[in-house]
């Protein structure tokens, strides 16, 4: 009985160090504790009321959840900081009906993300990129309230994990 609970203990300390290894979303923090998101500036020629404030929520909370790291008061006191801007937001035309009307219009939304890391002297995961995705929709239907709303969220939720990926990932 004495080894079995010698060798309960030995597996659960095993298991217990491993997980320290081992990230299911492939986050490499690093030595950071905190980040920052800048607030999200809509610069596109389209202007959409309130998508500048919730892109910039919608970056916050996703790596709030996704990691252990503590949302910052200030830009001066993280680790990590992302800030960017809106610069594109669209809709065009995808196919026609044989009436020259539109039977699918595609949403498309453009983000310039800045991404700093001031735990890593070199500045080696430091980036300037460009991130877009779309959402086409049903020519028929109006891009307004709840249509408008899923389609911005379904773009949102896309480009927050490529800009997790690209700069907490180490696939």
């Amino acid at each position: 009985m004495k080894k079995l609970q010698i060798a309960f203990l030995f597996l659960s300390l095993l298991c217990y160090n491993s997980c320290g290894f081992y990230s299911f979303t492939g986050v490499d923090i690093g030595s950071a504790e905190s980040f920052y998101v800048r607030y999200f500036q809509n610069n596109a020629p389209i202007v959409e009321p309130g998508i500048d404030r919730d892109f910039t929520f919608a970056l916050s909370d996703l790596i709030q959840n996704q990691t252990s790291l503590n949302l910052s008061a200030n830009a001066e006191s993280a680790d990590l900081i992302y800030e960017g801007e809106i610069v594109d937001y669209y809709f065009a035309p995808q196919t026609a009906t044989s009436d020259n009307v539109a039977a699918q219009t595609r949403l498309t939304i453009v983000i310039l993300c800045r991404f700093t890391n001031k735990s890593i002297a070199d500045g080696s995961q430091d980036f300037e990129k460009r991130f877009s995705f779309f959402v086409d929709l049903a020519g028929t239907a109006q891009p307004v309230g709840a249509v408008l709303d899923g389609a911005i969220e379904e773009i949102y939720e896309r480009i927050t994990q490529d800009i997790f990926q690209e700069s907490l990932a180490n696939w």
